[in-house]
């Protein structure tokens, strides 16, 4: 017992690979890695269970494991497993297979706003010609599966299909940083380590495994998710390694063959899960500040401007209270100063002020967004907080009224907010909606009345102030977007 212990904490060669190849399998039960079992989600929790009481070897796996050894509480469960998409869905009762890239499965718990999904991945073969040919030997593989299951790569070293399953050290080596390629098996309470990620942990180093070029050659997303964890967990002290960091810059190019839509997604990784301020902070020191994408280096250029900067605080803040947030917001706060200066421009030439601001937006749109613009709601979202900030100029009559039952009213007022909370407009304009949206019918009718009385000389929404108007004595709330 003691024997077999102590060559589990040293580690112990892969049976079917050199350990120098794939690491060592190392097992490190609860007593030394202090995994509290009560942060593990019921559903991963039982996601796991049904596929080893099905005979499969399943893991909670990834950024799920680092967070808790860091004594955290994951939002998100990954699952990694040897059975395959088609035996994974089999097991449960609403799981479906997506991707075509990678293949993996979404099983679903909950219905609505509510849901819950685990995603479930198979082991992945390490790519070779080799373990292309493995597969073909696996007796649960379909003749259909085998036809689109091999490794394809581009001459760049790019990955452009992998549905090749394999053994898990070699799934280890496939992760991309040693503190994401860790197992935990909740039931057993054992945490499987292939390649230090334990020891980085504990010393806070993000280290890619394997060769750095070679990795990013394969995906080059990798670059992006090394500034999007560098500046998640920088928070916590860790720094990426040297040897992970030296190659960023140089490899910029390779992100010119990825799908833009991609690409968009991954920037709204970086701007949408709570670290947007220390995302651009990675991003500027590890020279990546310009080169991503088109939109993001806008936003890199325009973090400090106090309008973008408060944006940017503010959603960091609301995904730290668990709140929602939307991209459209946050975009059209980044793009804004476009807008506002086309509109201004056309006002000046006597343009009316609608049909202004939607020839300045549609010019933006071409210009700024793309075929990103194609996206429907994204688009619409932000098309209706820009045309909305005229209106909060009209107070009298059922203008007010009406504007406050529009579905993207508070969208539009919290954007009104933070022009307020920059000088561009009156706050006392922004109070007035603030107390007029929460105000019962009869207190609205006397808000409309004091507006009709009132004979300031106050500029439009469009105008920029030089000073600000005194608070209202009554407090208000910060801007945010949409709950």
């Amino acid at each position: 017992m003691i024997k077999k212990f102590i060559q589990k904490m040293l580690g112990k060669p892969s049976t079917s690979h050199a350990a120098t190849d794939f690491g060592k399998r190392v097992e490190i039960p609860a007593s030394v890695h202090g995994i509290d079992p009560s942060l593990v989600d019921d559903r991963a929790l039982s996601v796991v269970r049904t596929l080893q009481d099905a005979g499969y070897e399943a893991y909670v796996v990834g950024g799920a494991v680092r967070d808790l050894l860091l004594g955290l509480r994951p939002k998100d469960f990954d699952v990694a497993t040897d059975a395959t998409p088609e035996e994974v869905k089999a097991l449960f009762r609403r799981a479906f297979i997506i991707g075509r890239r990678f293949r993996i499965v979404h099983v679903v718990y909950g219905r609505g706003r509510e849901h819950e999904v685990i995603e479930v991945s198979t082991f992945r073969a390490h790519l070779d010609n080799r373990a292309a040919e493995q597969v073909k030997g696996n007796e649960r593989t379909s003749k259909s599966e085998l036809a689109g299951m091999k490794h394809a790569v581009d001459s760049s070293g790019r990955v452009l299909r992998d549905n090749v399953w394999g053994p898990q050290d070699e799934d280890a080596t496939r992760r991309d940083f040693t503190v994401n390629a860790m197992y935990y098996d909740p039931e057993s309470q054992y945490l499987v380590d292939y390649h230090g990620g334990m020891q980085d942990s504990n010393k806070k180093v993000l280290r890619m495994i394997g060769d750095p070029v070679a990795r990013y050659r394969e995906d080059p997303v990798r670059i992006i998710r090394a500034v999007r964890f560098a500046a998640k967990l920088s928070q916590l002290g860790f720094k990426l390694e040297t040897k992970t960091a030296k190659p960023l810059a140089s490899m910029l190019g390779l992100l010119a063959d990825v799908p833009q839509s991609r690409l968009f997604d991954e920037m709204l990784k970086l701007l949408q899960t709570g670290h947007a301020l220390a995302s651009i902070e990675q991003l500027q020191k590890l020279g990546l500040q310009k080169g991503i994408y088109p939109l993001l280096d806008v936003v890199v250029e325009r973090a400090d401007s106090p309008f973008v900067k408060a944006a940017l605080v503010d959603t960091d803040r609301r995904v730290g209270e668990g709140k929602p947030v939307a991209p459209s917001f946050l975009l059209a706060c980044v793009l804004w100063a476009d807008v506002k200066l086309g509109w201004d421009q056309r006002l000046a030439n006597r343009v009316p002020p609608f049909p202004a601001l939607q020839e300045s937006i549609d010019e933006v749109f071409e210009a700024r967004i793309g075929d990103v613009s194609g996206r429907g709601k994204l688009a619409a979202d932000m098309r209706e907080i820009w045309m909305m900030q005229p209106r909060f100029d009209k107070r009298i009559g059922s203008t007010a009224f009406s504007l406050v039952e529009q579905a993207r009213f508070r969208a539009g007022f919290d954007f009104l907010r933070l022009r307020a909370e920059v000088a561009e407009v009156e706050l006392a304009l922004a109070d007035w909606w603030q107390e007029f949206s929460t105000a019962d019918d009869a207190a609205r009718e006397d808000l409309i009345q004091l507006a009709k009385s009132e004979k300031s000389t106050a500029p439009t929404s469009g105008a920029v102030k030089s000073r600000r108007a005194p608070r209202r004595a009554k407090p208000v709330s910060k801007p945010a977007e949409s709950d």
